[in-house]
C-alpha cells in the first residue's frame, strides 16, 4: 500500500531515476511506495524506498513509468527531481540507454560523460522558474557533479570487471547529446552530432540534469549504450528490435552497479566533505529584488530551495 510521506525516523539521502529497461531495483529490500504530489504535479512513478544490507534506505523512479508509458519529452521531470529533494535526498545517480557515436563505445559498455550538447526543441518543461515572477539562473558549465562522477567512476569500473570477466568497458569524460526523440536520428544528424563532438546519444538527461541543478543536488548519470547511432555508413540504422536486446543485458548489469555503488555514495553523502560543490550554488542565482518576489511564487520554490523559506 502506498503512503505519501517518510516517518520522522526515515532519512533518505540518495535518489536512483532508472531509464529505459532499469524500472526497479529488485536486488534491494522493499520498505514502501510513497505516492507524492509536488507543486508541478506527480512524478512519472511512485517513489520506491528499498533498504541497503546496512539499513540505510534509497528512493527510486522510474522515468518513463513503471511500465514505460512516458515519452522522454513528456517526463515530468519538474516533478521527479522536486519530490527527490523534498524527501530530503542530496544527490541523484540516473541511468540511462543511450546511442554510441563512437567505433570504441560499443552496445554493452558503460560511459560516465562530463558534459551535453542541448538539442531539445524548446517544447519540454526545463526550469522551475519560468513564468512565475521570479528570475533565476543556474550555473551550468559543469553540467554534472564533478567530484560524484569522479567518486563513482572507479567504482562503476571495477563492478562491471566482476561481473562481465572485464568484457564490459567503462568510458567517462565523453559528450553526451540530447536530442527530442521520439525518433532516432536521421544519418545526416548523427554524422553532425559526431562533428561537433557529441560521443553518445539520448533523449532524457535534458531537463533533467538542469533541474537537479536547480534544487541543487549533486547529479551524475550512468549510461548503457545500446547500439551504433545512424552515422555508420553502409550499416542499416538503429531498430527498436536491436535496441531491446542489449536493453535487458544492460539492465542486469546496471542493477549490479546500483547495488554496488549505492552504499559508498550514501556514505560520501553522509561525510559531508567531498560532494560540496552543488550545494548552495543557487543562493544568489535569483536576480530580482526581494521585496518584489511574488508570495506564491516564494512559497512554490521553498518547497525545493531554503532560500525562499525565509522571511522578507
Amino acid at each position: 500500500m502506498s503512503v505519501d510521506h517518510l516517518e520522522p525516523n526515515e532519512k533518505v539521502l540518495v535518489g536512483c531515476i532508472g531509464g529505459s529497461g532499469l524500472y526497479h531495483l529488485d536486488n534491494l529490500t522493499f520498505v514502501k511506495k510513497l505516492d507524492i504530489t509536488t507543486p508541478w504535479g506527480k512524478p512519472s512513478s511512485p517513489i520506491t524506498i528499498s533498504s541497503l544490507p546496512s539499513g540505510d534506505l534509497i528512493a527510486f523512479i522510474s522515468r518513463h513509468g513503471e511500465n514505460h508509458t512516458i515519452t522522454p519529452t513528456e517526463v515530468p521531470v519538474r516533478a521527479n527531481i522536486s519530490a527527490l529533494k523534498h524527501l530530503g535526498i542530496e544527490a541523484i545517480i540516473a541511468f540511462s540507454a543511450v546511442g554510441s557515436l563512437r567505433e570504441e563505445i560499443e552496445p554493452g559498455h558503460f560511459i560516465i560523460p562530463n558534459q551535453i550538447i542541448d538539442r531539445t526543441k524548446g517544447i519540454r518543461q526545463d526550469t522551475f522558474f519560468r513564468n512565475e515572477g521570479i528570475v533565476v539562473h543556474s550555473m551550468f558549465g559543469e553540467p554534472f557533479s564533478k567530484k560524484l562522477s569522479e567518486f563513482i567512476s572507479p567504482k562503476v569500473e571495477n563492478i562491471l570487471k566482476k561481473v562481465s570477466d572485464g568484457k564490459v568497458k567503462v568510458h567517462t569524460e565523453k559528450t553526451v547529446v540530447c536530442m527530442e526523440g521520439p525518433a532516432f536520428s536521421t544519418r545526416a544528424e548523427s554524422l553532425m552530432y559526431r562533428q561537433w563532438g557529441g560521443d553518445i546519444i539520448n533523449m532524457s538527461v535534458i531537463p533533467e540534469a538542469k533541474i537537479a541543478r536547480e534544487a541543487e543536488l549533486d547529479y551524475t548519470l550512468i549510461c548503457t549504450s545500446t547500439d551504433f547511432d545512424a552515422w555508420r555508413i553502409g550499416e542499416a540504422p538503429v531498430t527498436v528490435e536491436e535496441v531491446i536486446k542489449t536493453l535487458h543485458t544492460n539492465a542486469g548489469n546496471s542493477r549490479a552497479v546500483a547495488e554496488g555503488i549505492l552504499q559508498d555514495v550514501v556514505d560520501v553523502v553522509k561525510e559531508g566533505k567531498v560532494l560540496n560543490e552543488i550545494k548552495g550554488s543557487m543562493k544568489y542565482a535569483c536576480i530580482t529584488r526581494l521585496e518584489t518576489q511574488p508570495e506564491a511564487a516564494r512559497k512554490k520554490f521553498s518547497y525545493i530551495l531554503p532560500y525562499f523559506s525565509d522571511e522578507k
